[in-house]
């Protein structure tokens, strides 16, 4: 025994190699936190997954009695003596099995202690995400790493609409506010539409030649290229945007488009990426490059259609979980209904926006963020930060509680206007 506290498990016994363990045998308190890990975890598990409801006392009578599985997922929330509880766990298991623990304690000195003094191989925190999933616990029950490449650097987020105006550039746009001017986290805001593209003018920054620059010639990307090309729109937030003649095409050079996400994960926390799928090289790159992609879809029957054909894209190779579908105009008169959706998509809708006209064109005429106000599009882009990666610290009260102005908008700045 150690003198840190009893070992879990931290070796391989052999378990994989018995064809008749189950993958997965996981005890959950609760069934948000079951609904979550089975779309985290999605078709990967080989040999089954067996999810169970119960806490860390469920799974240590359980264990005394059953054949330990490949891997043991166990809910330690609300146990009060939580390392004494994963002691006793390691008196049921075999050596060898990989221990994952779920928790509600956000304390970097107690994740430590269990998974480098008692052997959990990693453990998350509740609300969990299936980002979170995807990126933590699917590795370790796969036995398949995503690469370095996909974890240094910031994170990479591809929003694509299903179609033309569902609203993906306002919610990418809002995303990029809420990261970089609530919770104040380095972020970029990258608009790959260098014709048309309006997230520039949603966010009040000024568009320049730098993007276009560097998917034409890479060579001269660089940080301090990156630096020079992204333009201010608060002290955290910046926006890689163009604005090119309709009749001046792009010479898209291949491989710039990862080379530039390379070059931005050095810079930032977060790239927010608005890209339209076309069948473009640059912008099939962006997205393969990406760490999640978001689908914005609206309640069409032709969004749904879109929607099934962007599901069937293979996943990138930073990209170890599916698509994050978001749901804008809930409620519009003569929309389907989320059950009908769902039941067309076969998946689950992650995050829901409400129809609420009114207060998005108003914030698009007068340039302030709509995630700025408080109600349900703000709560729905707090929901959709979660999802892709977003993990709030106590410096960050601001983002879920009340609403916060952040940067004087850039927009009132660049036409001279004033809000009545």
């Amino acid at each position: 025994m150690s003198q840190q506290g009893p070992r879990v498990t931290s070796t391989d016994g052999g378990l994989t190699n018995r064809p008749d363990r189950l993958t997965v045998l996981a005890f959950l308190g609760d069934p948000a936190t079951e609904q979550v890990l089975r779309d985290g975890l999605g078709d990967q598990v080989a040999n089954g997954m067996d999810i169970r409801r119960g806490t860390v006392r469920t799974a240590i009578a359980a264990m005394a009695k059953l054949q330990t599985p490949e891997v043991l997922i166990v809910d330690i929330a609300g146990e009060e003596q939580p390392l004494h509880a994963l002691g006793e766990l390691s008196d049921v298991v075999e050596p060898g099995v990989r221990v994952l623990v779920i928790g509600d304690t956000d304390d970097v000195d107690f994740y430590r202690h269990i998974t480098r003094g008692m052997g959990v191989m990693e453990y998350i925190f509740k609300p969990i995400t299936r980002e979170a999933v995807a990126r933590y616990f699917a590795p370790l029950v796969t036995r398949k790493t995503v690469g370095q490449d996909a974890t240094r650097g910031g994170r990479v987020i591809a929003v694509m609409g299903a179609r033309g105006g569902v609203g993906s550039t306002t919610i990418a746009g809002n995303l990029a506010w809420l990261l970089g001017v609530i919770a104040k986290r380095h972020t970029v805001f990258l608009e790959s539409d260098l014709h048309m593209g309006s997230g520039a003018l949603l966010l009040g920054a000024k568009t320049g030649p730098g993007l276009r620059m560097a998917l034409e010639t890479p060579d001269r990307i660089d940080p301090l290229f990156v630096e020079r090309a992204a333009q201010p729109v608060a002290e955290r937030l910046q926006v890689l945007a163009s604005e090119e003649k309709l009749n001046d095409p792009l010479n898209y050079a291949p491989g710039a488009a990862r080379r530039l996400i390379e070059t931005l994960r050095v810079r930032y926390n977060f790239i927010i990426m608005d890209v339209p799928f076309l069948p473009m090289q640059c912008n099939r790159e962006l997205i393969e490059y990406a760490h999640h992609r978001v689908i914005v879809m609206d309640p069409s029957l032709a969004s749904v259609r879109d929607t099934l054909r962007l599901l069937g894209l293979p996943n990138g190779p930073w990209q170890p979980q599916s698509p994050t579908i978001v749901l804008n105009r809930q409620g519009r008169p003569g929309g389907l209904t989320r059950k009908q959706i769902e039941e067309a998509l076969k998946v689950k809708i992650d995050v829901v926006i409400p129809d609420i006209p009114k207060q998005l064109n108003e914030s698009a005429s007068f340039g302030d963020p709509a995630v700025t106000s408080s109600g349900p599009f703000r709560q729905a882009i707090i929901d959709l930060s979660r999802e892709i990666g977003f993990v709030g610290g106590r410096e960050d009260g601001g983002v879920a509680g009340s609403s916060s102005t952040g940067a004087v908008s850039g927009l009132f700045k660049m036409f001279g206007l004033q809000k009545g």
